[in-house]
C-alpha cells in the first residue's frame, strides 16, 4: 500500500508526533521527500545520515558519561571514583549556580545556592580536589559550563600542568554555548558580543594548545528542556552553531582549525521514533549546511554529539516509571548514533540522584550496550518507511526555522524570536497535558494516591559554611601583589582584545578565584540586561 492513507485514528481524529508532525496510518515506499536519485548512503560517508563512523559501535560503544556534581569538590570526587569503578567511561561535571554565574561561594548572591545543583568550584584548590586520584590524560571530561567556561577550563589546564600532563593529551568538552543561555536557560553574565568574544578566544587558544579538546558543545538540550519541539531543537541549535562559526572566521581562525572540534548536545525525549529520526536529520542537516556554506571537508561536516535523557520528562509521581522513560530515551539516542550518553536517575524529579539511582542509570546504558544487540550494526532502523519520512520532515522543518533566523540577521539577533517560539511550543504542550490530550503516566493517566518517597538531603547550610571557610583560608595564604597583577592583566586583555585564556591560566595559578576573575570582566564589559 502506498503512503496516501488519511491521517486519522480509530476515532477519526488526527494523530501527531510530540512535535506536531502528522502521522499517517501506514507508511510505504512512496513516503519520504529525499532528493530524487539520492542514495541513503553508508555510515561514515557524507552527509552522515547513518552515522559519523563506518562501523559505529562495533569497535567501541559510546562513551558512558554520567553527569554528576553536588556539594563540595570532595564529595563529588568520591562519586566520580564510585562511578569509574563501576564501568563509567567518561566524567561529566555539574556545577552549582554561583559557579555558573561567576560568583564565589561567599558572595551575597550565592547565599542558599552553594552546592545545591552541582559542585561549588571557587579556586584551583577546589579543582585539584575534584580530580584527586584521577589522571587527566586517562579520562575524558565534559564540563557543563558556559559564561565562566574559560575560567573553568583554565583551572582544569592548571591541574593538568601540576600533574605533568601535556596539554595536547587532554580530551574532553566544555559546553561554552552562551547563546542558548540568552535563549533558553539564563546563566548569562556579559553582553552578547563580549560573551561571543570569549567563545572565540577559547576556540583560538585550544586549536593551538589543547588540540584534542572539544571547545564548544552547542546545546539543543536546554532548548528542548525549555519546551521546544524536536525541529526547533535542531534548528535553534544549528543557528547558534552557525553564529559561532561566523564569529570564529571573523576572528581570523581558519575553518579547518576549529570546525572538526565542534560538538553538539541534544536531549532524548519520549517520542521514540521521532527522536531517532531527529538525530539522523540533525547529522545530515549539519553536514549539508557546512558543505553548502563553507565548502567544509568531511571532518568539518561530521556532527558528533552527546545526548542526555530528558530531565523535564521525569515525574515525581510514581518515580520508578522514570526507569522505563530513561530506557526508552537512551535507546533512541543509541539508535540515533550518539557519541556519548548520560542517563538520568529515576529520582531526579525529587532530589539529586542517590548512589543507587546513579548506578541503575549507568547499568541501563550497559544493558543496552552489552545485552540488547542494538550496537551490532550501524543505523539498524535505516530504510524504515516511517523513520525515513520523519527524518526528512524534521530536516525540512528545521530548514524553515533557519531561513527565518537568517532573515532576522542570525542567532545573535534572533534571541527574542527563538524565545517566543519555544514559549509557544511549551504552552501548547502544557495545555495538551492539562486537557488530557497528552498522557503522562502516573500524573494525568493511571494515577494513584501515594506519597512520594523520602530521599535524604545533604545539610546544605553546613556544606556552604565549610566551603566558605576553606575559601577564606585559601585567600589568606596568597600573595596579594601577585593577585592584583594577575587581575590587572585580565582587565587589560579584556580591554585590548588580547586572547584571555593565557591570562586566566596565569591568574588561577596565582590563586585568583573564579569570582574575582568574573568581577574583573564585569568591570570592563558590564552585564547583559535583556536588551
Amino acid at each position: 500500500m502506498s503512503g496516501t492513507d488519511p491521517v486519522e485514528d480509530s476515532r477519526g481524529e488526527g494523530l501527531e508526533t510530540d512535535s506536531g508532525i502528522p502521522v499517517k496510518s501506514l507508511y510505504g515506499p512512496d513516503d519520504g521527500v529525499r532528493d530524487p536519485g539520492e542514495a541513503l548512503g553508508a555510515p561514515g560517508e557524507y552527509p552522515f545520515t547513518r552515522g559519523v563512523y563506518p562501523t559505529m559501535y562495533r569497535g567501541r560503544v559510546w562513551t558512558m558519561r554520567q553527569y554528576a556534581g553536588f556539594g563540595t569538590a570532595q564529595e563529588t570526587n568520591a562519586r566520580y571514583h564510585y562511578l569509574l569503578e563501576r564501568g563509567q567511561t567518561g566524567l561529566s561535571v555539574a556545577f552549582d549556580l554561583p559557579t555558573q554565574m561567576g560568583y564565589d561561594s561567599d558572595h551575597g548572591m550565592s547565599v542558599g545556592e552553594v552546592g545545591r545543583v552541582g559542585v561549588a568550584i571557587d579556586s584551583l584548590e577546589d579543582m585539584r580536589t575534584l580530580f584527586r586520584g584521577i589522571r587527566l590524560d586517562q579520562v575524558s571530561t565534559s564540563m557543563t559550563i558556559n559564561s565562566t567556561a574559560g575560567i573553568l577550563l583554565a583551572l582544569y589546564i592548571a591541574v593538568a600542568d601540576e600533574q605533568g600532563v601535556d596539554r595536547s593529551a587532554l580530551a574532553g568538552t566544555i559546553q561554552n554555548d552562551v547563546l542558548k543561555e540568552y535563549i533558553a536557560r539564563g546563566t548569562y553574565i556579559y553582553p552578547v558580543d563580549q560573551s561571543l568574544r570569549l567563545v572565540s578566544d577559547i576556540l583560538a587558544f585550544c586549536s593551538r594548545e589543547v588540540p584534542r579538546w572539544n571547545t564548544i558543545s552547542i546545546s539543543g538540550y536546554h532548548i528542548r528542556e525549555a519546551g521546544s519541539t524536536a525541529p526547533q531543537e535542531v534548528a535553534f541549535t544549528f543557528a547558534n552553531g552557525l553564529e559561532y562559526v561566523e564569529r570564529a572566521l571573523a576572528a581570523g581562525i581558519p575553518l579547518e582549525d576549529f570546525a572538526p572540534r565542534l560538538s553538539f548536545f541534544f536531549a532524548a525525549h519520549n517520542d521514540f521514533l521521532e527522536e531517532v529520526a531527529k538525530f539522523r536529520a540533525a547529522r545530515r542537516l549539519w553536514a549539508r549546511l557546512m558543505r553548502e556554506r563553507y565548502g567544509a571537508s568531511d571532518s568539518a561536516c561530521r556532527l558528533r554529539f552527546h545526548t542526555q535523557t530528558g530531565g523535564s520528562t521525569l515525574t515525581a509521581q510514581q518515580p520508578l516509571n522514570n526507569v522505563v522513560r530513561v530506557t526508552i530515551q537512551a535507546l533512541s539516542a543509541v539508535l540515533g548514533g550518539t557519541q556519548s550518553l548520560h542517563t538520568n536517575g529515576y529520582d531526579e524529579a525529587l532530589a539529586l540522584p542517590t548512589e543507587e539511582s546513579a548506578r541503575l542509570a549507568l547499568r541501563t546504558q550497559q544493558v543496552i550496550a552489552h545485552e540488547s544487540g542494538v550496537p551490532r550494526t550501524p543505523d539498524p532502523l535505516a530504510g524504515a518507511y516511517f523513520v525515513e519520512a520523519l527524518t526528512d520532515e524534521i530536516e525540512a522543518r528545521a530548514r524553515e526555522y533557519l531561513g527565518r533566523i537568517e532573515e532576522i540577521g542570525g542567532a545573535a539577533r534572533s534571541v527574542e524570536y527563538m524565545q517566543e517560539e519555544i514559549h509557544q511550543a511549551a504552552y501548547r504542550h502544557q495545555l495538551a497535558v492539562e486537557a488530557g490530550e497528552r498522557s503522562v503516566v502516573g500524573v494525568n493517566a493511571f494515577a494513584e494516591d501515594e506519597e512520594a518517597p523520602h530521599i535524604p538531603q545533604p545539610d546544605y547550610s553546613a556544606l556552604e559554611a565549610g566551603q566558605i571557610e576553606r575559601l577564606v583560608s585559601y585567600r589568606a595564604e596568597r600573595d596579594a601583589r601577585a593577585v592584583r597583577g594577575a587581575l590587572e592583566a585580565v582587565r587589560s586583555a579584556a580591554r585590548d582584545g588580547e586572547n584571555l585564556m593565557p591570562r586566566f591560566i596565569h591568574a588561577v595559578k596565582e590563586k585568583v578565584t573564579l569570582g574575582e576573575i568574573s568581577d574583573a570582566l564585569r568591570q570592563e564589559w558590564g552585564t547583559y540586561d535583556g536588551r
